[in-house]
C-alpha cells in the first residue's frame, strides 16, 4: 500500500505543481509584478543607479525572474507531491474505495480546508497590502486548516449523528473565534487588483487540488489493480 500511495503522489503532485507553477506564472506573477510597482513608487527614483548597476550582473547569471520562476516550479512540485502524499494517505486510512470521481471530491475537500477555508479570513494577498503580523497570519492559517480538515472527516465519514454535529462546529470554531487583521487607512494597491489576484490564486488551487485527487485517486487505483 505504501508503494502505490507514493507513486500515485509523485505522479499526481507532480502534475498538480507544474500546472499551478504555470497559471501563477501566467496569471499570478503578472499582478504581483504590477502590485509591486505601487509598493515601490516612491522608491523608484531613488534605486534607478542600484537597478542599472545590476543589469549587467542579471546578463552574467540570468534574469532574476528566470531564476524566481525556477525555484517556484521546483517549490510547487514538491509541495504538490507531499499534499498528495497527505491526501492519499489519508484515503488509505479511511478503507474507503475511490477512483477519479471519488477523488474528485476528496480534493474538493482538500481546497475546502486548506484554502477555501482560511481565505474566507485571510485572502490571498498581494504585496503593498498591509496585514497582521505573519507568526498571527499562520497560527490562524494552521488551526483553520486543521479545524476543517477534521470536522469535514467527522461530517462526511462519520454515522452518528452526535459526530456531524460535532464536525460541524470544529469547522466553524476558527471562523467564531476571527482572523487577526490590523486596521489600515489606506493601501497603494488598487482594491481591483488585489480583488483579482485574490480570484485567481483562488481558483488556480481549485484546480490543483482536483487534479491532486481526480489523477491521485486514479493513478492509486490502477496501481492497486496492477
Amino acid at each position: 500500500m505504501f508503494g502505490r500511495i507514493v507513486g500515485a503522489a509523485l505522479i499526481a503532485g507532480a502534475a498538480a505543481g507544474f500546472f499551478t507553477w504555470g497559471a501563477h506564472t501566467l496569471k499570478a506573477v503578472p499582478l504581483i509584478l504590477e502590485a509591486e510597482t505601487y509598493e515601490h513608487a516612491q522608491a523608484a527614483a531613488a534605486h534607478a543607479h542600484d537597478a542599472a548597476d545590476s543589469s549587467a550582473e542579471g546578463q552574467a547569471f540570468g534574469s532574476p525572474l528566470d531564476r524566481r520562476a525556477m525555484v517556484t516550479l521546483i517549490a510547487d512540485i514538491a509541495l504538490g507531491v507531499g499534499f498528495a502524499l497527505a491526501l492519499l494517505g489519508a484515503i488509505a486510512l479511511s478503507g474507503r474505495d475511490v477512483d477519479l470521481g471519488r477523488g474528485l471530491l476528496w480534493g474538493l475537500g482538500g481546497f475546502a480546508a486548506f484554502s477555501a477555508a482560511p481565505a474566507l479570513g485571510l485572502p490571498p494577498e498581494l504585496p503593498g497590502i498591509e496585514s497582521a503580523p505573519v507568526l498571527e497570519r499562520q497560527i490562524w492559517w494552521l488551526a483553520t486548516a486543521v479545524c476543517t480538515a477534521a470536522g469535514l472527516g467527522l461530517l462526511f465519514l462519520a454515522r452518528r449523528i452526535g459526530f456531524r454535529l460535532l464536525g460541524a462546529m470544529i469547522v466553524a470554531a476558527p471562523h467564531l473565534v476571527g482572523a487577526p487583521h490590523v486596521q489600515v487607512e489606506a493601501s497603494a494597491v488598487p482594491a481591483a487588483l488585489a480583488a483579482e489576484f485574490a480570484a485567481a490564486s483562488l481558483v488556480a488551487t481549485a484546480l490543483f487540488w482536483l487534479i491532486l485527487g481526480g489523477l491521485g485517486g486514479h493513478v492509486y487505483k490502477r496501481l492497486g489493480q496492477g
